[in-house]
């Protein structure tokens, strides 16, 4: 917070205010008069009293306190409460976002009251002001995590942890006959115990000392904890996987419509483990083909309210760092007995359409299935069949790559975003070591496998939203994407102004449209892949709710995730109440599927910044031996820390920070969007050719420092 220069703070107000706060906070009932909070208090001068009447008034004002008839106060605290998820900034103050604001509300370092990075917490609003809201943490609901990695530092009879992560929101206390045998400097891992109300800091112990070395272990490890995902099954989960067994129970097959004798093959990156998914393919006597779409039938296994089950949605996906996956279920049923995997018979759920070639679906079927996967290809396995070369199931899959090829012409035709994803890969030595930087593109291999995903996971969706007759409405989790936000569009408008290009946003509709025609017109130039990365920035981000919006990037009204359960809670939930439909139409879940939704979508969140950060990490791995080397480079970022910088020949991107830039005193000027000189006027705007040299690498901030040339 700033202060006006030869202002002092009224250090007896600020006291007296935290005073009067806490009498209320342990009298919650209380109504209490001017003169009684003063005698509480311990107040007698006629100068106090008047400040006491001061600071009644303003908490009056802020909505802290209600003013009752006969001049009582009492506090508000209960009629006034919401409940969201706390995010710390770098300098400690916080920021909650909830449901029911429109805008985040703004915490002061003063006013966390306990509570950590990610946390759920209650806040009481104490002030409603015209550019922001404020408010105090009354508690916290559900600590997100209690595990962290840093560096111990030693005192003479006890440590602190000092986190990793700079957003963590304290360090970590710990008494010297919990240190494990941790010395000052080493990196470790600890688990917080207890947090005294006296305490400033939480109390801790060594869980695992991870040495003085930095390592890709360690450095995962401490990715993983920072962002609050948990890397270690507890022991009762592993006991429960360990009891499930490859083998089928015969009275459970015979319950299952079997498609063992009908051709099935599963396409998967070629180091995959857990394959979620297959495709059966039959053709039909009046000239249709049967395309079964068979995901893992994990529900058979995990059960609600199980261990695993209580595990999986902990944890509520996957996350897949550059050198490892953190699964969301154990192995044994991750990589062994829920994985679709060749030459065995496995449970599967699965959607199955009659399909006609023109791509029409005249029948569809859910149910349970058992099934045997006759081969499994890789995407390049597949891909290279797809472009002519001869191959198992060679016509099964040229004929699925037309359908597939019609189902995506129909979705960019009905406004669906036209979105080549391209994905930065490692390929790494014997030892774990960066050796080459690649960029995987889709390709129709890709696309194929995409695009009957969709179709199923968008026909379940309808199958259970849709009204139907003598049907009433069924709880569901819907994978929703809302309309682009005005000001993030005209934030990319700017941006793709400085390559040349204009487009019409006046209509949300017009915008998927607008921006396909613009990605279709510059696909081989230069400038496709940052204008495309921030046309991708500049919508809303897909979530998991109860409420069905539509989804706006695919152009489906109804669409859900029915097809990877193996890696993603949300479809582990929706084979449960597809099952409940299709068998006893009685729906256990109801309004817990709301909470259901914000932990997987905050959890989904958690991955994605972790997945980054591991990303960033082997960026700085792969450039360490590169510094003093010169690239080629594109401005791929603009901040008030200087210019973001992709390098072209590796694709590793660094920062030059605005005051290393030559020939002037740079600042970023928010209304152009560009990195201004201050007297030269030059310009530095996004997608500008540059010439830069690595000077240094920083592995704690996973960052890589370049300079201009």
């Amino acid at each position: 917070m700033r202060r006006e220069k030869g202002k002092k703070p009224n250090k007896l107000k600020q006291s007296l205010l935290h005073v009067i706060r806490r009498l209320f906070e342990k009298n919650p009932g209380a109504k209490l008069t001017h003169k009684q909070v003063c005698e509480m208090v311990d107040v007698r001068e006629a100068a106090l009293r008047k400040l006491v009447y001061t600071i009644l008034e303003e908490l009056s004002k802020e909505q802290y306190l209600k003013t009752l008839s006969h001049g009582e106060y009492t506090l508000r605290e209960l009629e006034n409460l919401v409940e969201g998820s706390l995010m710390l900034s770098a300098r400690g103050a916080g920021f909650v976002s909830t449901s029911k604001a429109e805008k985040d509300i703004y915490i002061s370092p003063d006013n966390l009251n306990q509570s950590l990075n990610g946390d759920i917490v209650k806040v009481q609003i104490i002030k409603k002001g015209t550019t922001r809201v404020e408010g105090r943490i009354v508690s916290v609901v559900e600590r997100e995590r209690t595990q962290f990695v840093g560096v111990i530092q030693m005192h003479e009879n006890f440590a602190f942890l000092i986190p990793d992560n700079s957003k963590a929101g304290t360090d970590i206390f710990i008494p010297k006959e919990k240190l494990n045998g941790a010395k000052d400097g080493e990196k470790c891992l600890v688990k917080i115990t207890v947090w005294p109300k006296s305490a400033g800091n939480p109390y801790g112990e060594v869980i695992e000392c991870l040495g003085k070395k930095s390592t890709n272990d360690t450095e995962m490890m401490s990715i993983l904890c920072n962002n609050g995902i948990e890397f270690k099954f507890p022991d009762e989960v592993l006991s429960q996987a360990e009891m499930v067994g490859m083998d089928l129970d015969p009275e459970e097959v015979a319950k299952r419509r079997d498609f063992r004798d009908i051709t099935t093959f599963t396409i998967d990156p070629v180091d995959a483990k857990d394959f979620d998914d297959a495709l059966s393919y039959k053709e039909l006597p009046n000239g249709n083909i049967e395309v079964g779409v068979h995901i893992a039938d994990v529900s058979h296994y995990v059960t609600a309210g199980s261990p695993m089950d209580v595990e999986a949605l902990k944890r509520s996906n996957s996350v897949y760092l550059v050198d490892r996956v953190v699964p969301m279920l154990p192995e044994q049923l991750s990589n062994m007995a829920c994985s679709l995997r060749p030459n065995e018979d496995k449970f599967s759920f699965s959607a199955v359409f009659e399909i006609s070639e023109d791509g029409e679906i005249h029948n569809e079927w859910f149910g349970k299935t058992v099934i045997h996967s006759n081969r499994r290809f890789s995407y390049e396995e597949a891909q290279e069949i797809i472009e002519g070369k001869d191959g198992d199931y060679k016509d099964e899959i040229l004929k699925l790559d037309k359908l597939a090829k019609i189902y995506r012409g129909r979705r960019i035709k009905s406004g669906a975003l036209s979105i080549e994803s391209e994905e930065m890969r490692f390929k790494l030595d014997e030892e774990g070591m960066p050796i080459e930087v690649m960029i995987k593109t889709s390709k129709d291999a890709h696309k194929l496998i995409e695009e009957f995903m969709l179709l199923a996971n968008r026909k379940v969706a309808e199958f259970i939203g849709i009204p139907k007759k003598n049907r009433d409405h069924i709880p569901f989790i819907y994978r929703v994407h809302d309309k682009p936000d005005e000001t993030k569009i005209g934030v990319f408008n700017i941006f793709i102004d400085k390559f040349g290009y204009k487009l019409d946003f006046t209509h949300p509709d017009q915008i998927a449209k607008s921006i396909n025609r613009l990605l279709d017109d510059i696909r081989l130039t230069n400038e496709y892949s940052i204008i495309q990365t921030m046309a991708i920035r500049s919508m809303a981000k897909a979530t998991y709710e109860t409420k069905n919006i539509g989804h706006y990037g695919l152009a489906f009204q109804h669409y859900t995730h029915f097809t990877s359960p193996i890696r993603r809670y949300a479809d582990l939930m929706v084979h449960r109440i597809l099952l409940e439909e299709l068998t006893t139409q009685k729906h256990r879940y109801g309004k817990e599927l709301d909470d259901v939704c914000k932990r997987i979508s905050r959890n989904e969140r958690k991955a994605v910044d972790a997945e980054r950060d591991s990303t960033k990490y082997f960026q700085v791995l792969f450039v360490q031996d590169k510094i003093g080397e010169e690239f080629d480079g594109i401005v791929s970022g603009l901040t008030e820390h200087g210019l973001f910088v992709k390098m072209t020949e590796n694709q590793c991107e660094g920062l030059v920070a605005m005051k290393d830039i030559p020939g002037d005193r740079f600042y970023f000027d928010q209304e152009k969007f560009a990195v201004v000189g201050g007297k030269t006027k030059k310009e530095y705007n996004f997608g500008d050719k540059v010439r830069v040299r690595i000077y240094e690498v920083h592995f704690a901030k996973r960052q890589i420092d370049l300079e201009l040339i």
